[in-house]
């Protein structure tokens, strides 16, 4: 099986929810992009939370505008040996520091996870560290996982009460 690595996570001082994946697809290792399958539906749903078009923009933007709206990506696994995109298929993998990446982020309230394997491998990892945040288990994103788009997106809109407008820092 082939080794597949993790990216770096989009945070910055002010991201106050972090989305945790589990480990890129196929089409987004290739493209060295998020949620590059065009089948997924993370950067709709988004976009439908936010109210903007993210899924119209150029990839970078679409960073700039999560952050812009302090929101932040990663994965729970940092690397592992799977044969295409399908979580089931991870195997001997390592999980990224979420310990240290979450201590190092003032600002944040909420970790919300972008399917079952990240929540079931995420929980367990920050479990042993007794997190003061809110923890959302959302439906994957993923074409894989067959949930009509409206039944994702009201389980996705458990994350609102963290949104908000860039500039603000009130706690919901």
């Amino acid at each position: 099986m082939t080794l597949k690595r993790c990216f770096p996570p989009v945070v910055d001082e002010h991201t106050r929810v972090l989305i945790l994946g589990s480990l890129p697809g196929e089409a987004s290792l290739v493209q060295g992009q998020y949620y590059a399958h065009p089948q997924n539906r993370f950067w709709k749903l988004m976009g439908d939370l936010l109210d903007v078009d993210l899924a119209g923009m150029a990839y970078r933007e679409r960073l700039d505008t999560l952050l812009r709206h302090r929101v932040g990506l990663w994965d729970v696994v940092a690397e592992a040996r799977r044969e295409g995109s399908l979580d089931s298929r991870i195997r001997d993998h390592a999980g990224n520091d979420l310990a240290g990446l979450v201590a190092s982020l003032p600002a944040l309230r909420a970790i919300a996870f972008n399917g079952g394997t990240a929540a079931r491998l995420g929980m367990k990892a920050l479990a042993q560290h007794g997190m003061p945040y809110a923890t959302l288990a959302l439906p994957s994103s993923s074409p894989a996982y067959t949930l009509a788009y409206a039944e994702k997106l009201a389980a996705w809109q458990a994350v609102l009460p963290w949104l908000d407008a860039p500039g603000r820092d009130e706690k919901p």
